[in-house]
């Protein structure tokens, strides 16, 4: 491994690691770790030379911030979250973020809901189906039957 990739720092912190090897290590490019830092997720110390050195702290922090977006989190919402240190504050963004969630998460039921009732449909042409229709229908918001074009 190149000295320039990992390093110990004066401070006692185990390893160093410049910006290649992190986002090698949490399998990012590391354009993305330079918009974080943009974005002031992160904030790298710089050596003599000016080059980004991520200490172990950063390194919790990409795995926090990777954790927060997997959870469906925006990064300025991750920002906030990171930027507040009142923790009843935290909660009400949480609460809102998971009220979000529910709402895609039943946007994306209903949503298979209907492709497998095109799937599991008898009719050659599902269109065709009147519970096909009458799902379209309930979207569409009227008690009338719906024409479908396709």
């Amino acid at each position: 491994m190149k000295s320039s990739e990992h390093s110990r720092d004066g401070n006692g912190d185990k390893e160093v690691l410049s910006v290649g090897a992190l986002a090698k290590r949490f399998g990012l490019a590391t354009h993305v770790l330079r918009h974080w830092e943009t974005m002031g997720l992160l904030t790298p110390v710089r050596d003599a030379a000016g080059r980004r050195r991520y200490k172990t702290a950063d390194l919790t922090r990409v795995a926090v911030i990777l954790r927060a977006k997997e959870a469906g989190l925006s990064l300025d919402t991750i920002r906030t979250l990171a930027a507040t240190t009142e923790p009843a504050q935290r909660r009400d963004i949480l609460r809102q973020e998971a009220e979000a969630l529910r709402s895609r998460i039943a946007a994306a039921q209903y949503s298979l809901g209907l492709i497998e009732c095109a799937l599991d449909c008898d009719h050659e042409d599902f269109t065709q189906c009147a519970h096909f229709r009458q799902m379209v229908a309930e979207r569409v918001g009227v008690d009338a039957p719906v024409h479908i074009p396709v």
